[in-house]
């Protein structure tokens, strides 16, 4: 009888995850996308005014987006498929590494680098006079959905790309998805279909999410927080179901699309 111990191993899964955090480690240039990147956009906490909620939101939206984006979303992409080229990932398979196992070990580097860098924020956010987030509990469910759901766009991604320079091109689609939803809260003349249009997106849920339960902004346009806790409930439902859907999504197509060998 298979147990699930058979099916997936903490320890194998842990030694895979530390031998591709070495990896990641020796190319700089990954390691920069992955470990100084995502805390560039914490710069616009120095602009406008200082404390200002418009400028706090505006400032961990552009972190939260960056931080799913690349050291989740295209450094797992480009990861899987130089392993897939490589056949190490057919090798590893014909042993004792399971399915799960691999594709968990290559998204642990990146997603502890993502999640140690999301709390990051929160200190270096009070220090320069922003609030603390408002409801402490959305917050961080909402960076463990948007990780999970950018580690599976990752795989799916991985189907159609044939090397690792083609992720360069490929990744194009999910992050103009993911990046062309913050702008319902930063044009203000916006058409009212294309604004509700792009409120599905994974990226203006994500923002939505940022602006409601950290700093309490009622709306993509507000500036001034407004919502009380039991507020940032009610008005994080819709944000929630996005994200959560996107998520569910996400996951199908990677299972459905997933390739172990190099296309021919």
């Amino acid at each position: 009888m298979t147990t699930l111990a058979d099916r997936f191993s903490v320890r194998r899964t842990a030694s895979l995850a530390r031998w591709n955090a070495v990896l990641l480690s020796r190319n700089k240039l990954a390691f920069a996308y992955a470990g100084i990147l995502p805390l560039l956009p914490l710069a616009l906490l120095f602009t406008g005014e200082r404390g200002s909620p418009g400028v706090g939101a505006s400032a961990i939206v552009t972190m939260t987006l960056v931080v799913a984006l690349f050291p989740v979303y295209y450094n797992v992409l480009a990861q899987f498929v130089s392993r897939r080229d490589e056949l190490v990932l057919k090798r590893m398979r014909a042993g004792e590494s399971r399915d799960t196992e691999l594709l968990a070990s290559i998204a642990l580097p990146g997603v502890v680098v993502a999640l140690v860098l999301s709390a990051i924020a929160v200190p270096v956010a009070a220090a320069l006079d922003q609030p603390l987030p408002l409801n402490p509990v959305l917050y961080p469910v909402l960076i463990v959905l948007t990780l999970v759901m950018f580690t599976a766009f990752a795989y799916w991604t991985a189907a159609w790309t044939r090397n690792a320079e083609a992720a360069q091109l490929t990744s194009l689609p999910i992050i103009l998805l993911a990046s062309v939803g913050p702008l319902t809260g930063t044009v203000p003349d916006m058409a009212g279909w294309l604004r509700e249009t792009l409120s599905l997106t994974p990226g203006a849920a994500m923002s939505d999410l940022v602006r409601i339960g950290w700093f309490g902004l009622d709306g993509p346009g507000a500036e001034e927080s407004t919502l009380s806790l039991a507020d940032t409930w009610s008005q994080a439902a819709g944000p929630l179901a996005v994200i959560a859907g996107w998520t569910v999504i996400a996951v199908v197509l990677a299972r459905r699309s997933m390739r172990w060998e190099p296309r021919t």
